[in-house]
C-alpha cells in the first residue's frame, strides 16, 4: 500500500496519501515501525491484517517522482504491479470520498502517471484508490 505525496509537506491536499498510511499504520499498532528505506528512497514498515502481510510505503521524492519509489520498493520486495495499491487525493471524488478503480488511466493525476510508468502498468494494476481531502 504506497501513499502518494510531496515528502515533507504534510497537511498539503497533495500529501493525503501519506496521511491515510500514517493512520492505517497507527490502526495496525505499527506507527513505530516507520524506518527509511534507502534502496527505494522511501520509508516503510511492515503490518499484518487479517493474514496479510502488508508492505507500508511513502516515497521520499515529489509527487511527479513517486512511481520510481513504488518501481523500486515492487522489485526490492517482489511485488507485481496488481499487488500494489496507490492512496492519493482526487478532486473528482466528493469531500471526504473514497474510491478503490483496478487499472486505467492517471486521469490527469501526476503521481498516479509516474506509476503507470515507472511499473510499466495501468491494465492489470497497480489499483488507485483517490481521496478528496477535507
Amino acid at each position: 500500500v504506497a501513499g502518494l505525496g510531496n515528502y515533507g509537506l504534510r497537511g498539503t491536499r497533495h500529501s493525503v496519501g501519506m496521511a491515510v498510511l500514517d493512520r492505517l499504520a497507527q490502526q495496525l499498532a505499527v506507527a513505530e515501525g516507520w524506518r527509511a528505506d534507502r534502496r527505494c528512497c522511501a520509508d516503510v514498515a511492515l503490518a499484518t491484517a487479517r493474514g496479510l502481510e502488508l508492505l507500508l510505503l511513502k516515497p521520499r521524492r515529489l509527487m511527479n517522482l513517486n512511481g520510481l519509489s513504488i518501481a523500486s520498493a515492487a522489485e526490492i520486495y517482489h511485488l507485481r504491479p496488481e499487488d500494489i495499491y496507490l492512496v492519493h487525493d482526487d478532486l473528482d471524488k466528493a469531500l471526504g470520498k473514497v474510491a478503490i478503480k483496478l487499472g486505467g488511466s492517471a486521469r490527469g493525476h501526476n503521481g498516479v502517471r509516474s506509476c503507470i510508468s515507472a511499473l510499466h502498468s495501468s491494465v492489470s494494476g497497480p489499483r488507485w484508490k483517490g481521496i478528496n481531502p477535507a
